[in-house]
């Protein structure tokens, strides 16, 4: 806990010293590596500004934070939300409890904190800026950039402030399937050639085809023609936006009518913005592995290692159920469920693959054979696990590996705390034992729902031969950590788009009761459509993809030879909202100081077909066209295209293999 000088948060941070040490203990008993964790106590306004700022104390100065704490602070007030708490991706990490919470909540927050700060020291996707970040320190140095630019006597303060929010619009353009290259102020753009400049000059001269023949040569003329492929760039087509602008992009001058270079104040702050939204990039790309992942170990904690007192369980499972209640795409339950189901399903295959190894045992009369309540009565912790009775202490071998030697040796001489902390007497294995998932209540018929399918699978895979002559002997040797193991080995490279990608199946979606719904055209309605896993995956894919924004990439910084920016959208079923890509090609003009053009791929329906569709109570099936979209500083020029033009933008699914190459197993 950090000092505070209030005399109420004080008493907070006294009266909340041995739970936050106590939960750090414990998080790294089950296998948990997180940063170390700062604990602040702040009051309500504190926790706003807080929120409002991303979870840091010190960020540039800009009115979106102003917009974002009124908001947050409407929320309070009106609509009932409550700010629990805060946490950022740091080393150590900084999490921030509101001193008016009660201590079950407190404590809730603490456990939660302990495992996100466990996600964001080991998944590999954090990694990607650094795993070493110093978070504060780099945002205070940001702000603090930014700041002297706008106390600067030589640069208006509204001109700074607008050319943030020409970035700001652009934030998530970025490659966030890529490292964080920092690219310097001073670093050579390929625009320093001005591509095109012979062409350019010769267009704003007007000279007739018959004149241009008297000045130059047939010869010459036709060179610059066939130059005009090679001066293409770049040659694949680029994602990060922001970094492709600060290399080559200009600004407009009025009074000159052409565009010149940025300054180099706005140089660093394109860089700054980029460094930033590489810096967040992850916590929205695991939002849903993240939050599942803390709420997973925050329950275990607080419910079944009895963290909150019996006091305080109820106020905590009241509050917990709101939180996985909440409406809408919610990523602590999604991640929550998902989380659990790989522990069931990682356990039960570590079961079966035991059981079909029995003589007499196969993947064709498994359900017919098996007993599947006498298999789970065998899977039920040890008694020695399951609960401390302390006249028992001095039965306990010391050898025996789920038990903590030393924790056993203060439990003898009555100086630990068994009564409150029962899992200090154990080991990582003591502990998976004690929760093995399989026996409890709400998963016991995980072992039995298994598919034929499924065991044909598994039974086709078994590589170890060793043959059991019973149940019980095949039992004997399960091993209570696999579902954890195999837990931590996903934390650490999967993101929400990957980690939904593989783990959510038909059993999964039956299970949670997921499903699918749309609107139709025809009735102007939302209606459930599917139950298919298939079909529920692609619709969170398309929330998930590049944050659930359109994919847009850089196709040519030299379109048509004529220095102007060709964007195009990698059209996934989605159609753009025209008018607010229109608005943010004028940001983007701002930031290139030519023309902009984006070509992407619209959707129109027939007023027949609707009609017709509306009669039969179906869906029609939507015209797809391309488009072009060009804005040159001063008007907008729209124009539909062939569909050759736009053709390798269409898709033909849903593209959500987003794993970076080397990552591939």
């Amino acid at each position: 806990m950090k000092p505070t000088d209030d005399v109420h948060m004080q008493r907070e941070a006294k009266q909340l010293e041995e739970p936050v040490t106590e939960a750090s203990v414990l998080a790294k008993k089950l296998g948990l590596k997180p940063y170390d964790v700062n604990y602040w106590i702040v009051d309500y306004d504190d926790m706003n500004e807080l929120i409002a700022y991303g979870g840091f104390q010190n960020r540039y100065p800009h009115w979106r934070w102003g917009m974002t704490y009124d908001r947050q602070q409407k929320q309070g007030q009106f609509l009932g939300g409550k700010a629990f708490e805060i946490v950022n991706n740091d080393k150590p990490a900084h999490a921030f409890l509101q001193e008016s919470n009660a201590l079950s909540d407190q404590k809730a927050v603490i456990t939660h904190v302990e495992a996100h700060s466990d996600f964001f020291a080991n998944n590999e996707w954090f990694a990607m800026f650094s795993r070493d970040p110093n978070a504060a320190a780099m945002l205070s140095r940001h702000g603090e950039t930014i700041d002297d630019f706008i106390q600067d006597t030589d640069i208006e303060r509204a001109e700074v402030e607008r050319f943030i929010d020409h970035i700001l619009c652009l934030e998530d353009n970025i490659d966030q399937y890529q490292p964080y290259e920092p690219l310097m102020r001073d670093e050579p753009s390929e625009t320093d050639v001005d591509y095109g400049e012979v062409s350019d000059e010769l267009d704003e001269l007007d000279l007739s085809e018959e004149v241009q023949r008297q000045v130059f040569d047939e010869e010459w003329l036709e060179g610059q023609r066939e130059n005009d492929d090679s001066t293409t760039f770049p040659e694949e087509p680029e994602k990060d936006i922001l970094a492709f602008l600060r290399r080559h992009g200009k600004q407009y001058d009025e009074t000159a009518e052409k565009a010149i270079e940025l300054e180099d104040w706005q140089k660093e702050i394109l860089e700054i913005l980029r460094a930033e939204s590489y810096y967040f990039a992850p916590q929205k790309m695991t939002k849903i592995m993240n939050e599942g992942w803390a709420s997973y170990w925050e329950s275990l904690m607080m419910a079944d290692e009895n963290f909150a007192g019996a006091d305080e369980f109820l106020t905590y499972a009241d509050h917990m159920s709101k939180v996985l209640g909440s409406g809408g795409m919610n990523p602590y339950s999604l991640g929550l469920e998902l989380w659990e189901y790989i522990e069931n399903t990682e356990n039960r295959r570590h079961v079966v693959e035991r059981l079909l190894r029995v003589e007499g045992i196969s993947w064709r009369n498994f359900h017919d054979t098996i007993d599947f309540t006498h298999v789970l009565n065998q899977l039920e912790p040890d008694p020695l696990v399951a609960s401390v009775e302390r006249e028992q202490l001095d039965d306990i071998e010391v050898s025996d590996p789920r038990i903590d030697e030393e924790t056993l040796a203060k439990a003898r001489e009555g100086t630990v705390d068994l009564d409150s902390y029962p899992w200090k007497l154990f080991t990582y294995e003591g502990l998976a034992e004690r929760h093995y998932s399989l026996v409890k209540p709400a998963n016991k018929g995980y072992l039995g729902r298994i598919s034929r399918e499924e065991l044909e699978r598994i039974s086709r895979y078994m590589f170890d031969t060793e043959r059991y002559d019973s149940v019980e002997d095949a039992l004997a040797g399960v091993e209570y950590t696999v579902g954890w193991d195999r837990m931590r080995e996903i934390r650490e490279s999967h993101n929400d788009v990957t980690f939904v990608d593989e783990f959510l199946t038909q059993e999964f979606v039956d299970e949670n009761n997921y499903f699918t719904y749309e609107y139709m055209h025809s009735s102007g309605d939302y209606r459930a459509t599917s139950t298919d896993y298939e079909a529920v995956k692609k619709k969170l894919m398309l929330e998930l993809t590049n944050f659930g924004k359109p994919t847009i990439v850089v196709a040519d910084g030299n379109f048509q030879n004529r220095n102007e920016l060709l964007l195009e959208h990698q059209y996934n079923g989605v159609a753009l909202d025209i008018e607010q890509a229109k608005d943010t090609l004028e940001r983007i003009f701002e930031l290139w100081g030519r023309p902009v053009v984006l070509r992407t791929i619209d959707t129109v329906y027939d007023d027949h077909d609707l009609e017709v569709a509306r009669r039969r109570d179906s869906e029609p099936e939507p015209e797809e066209t391309g488009v072009e979209i060009r804005f040159d500083g001063t008007a907008f020029e729209e124009e539909e295209l062939d569909w050759e033009d736009v053709n390798h933008l269409a898709a033909t699914d849903v593209d959500y293999d987003t794993k970076p190459e080397d990552w591939l197993a």
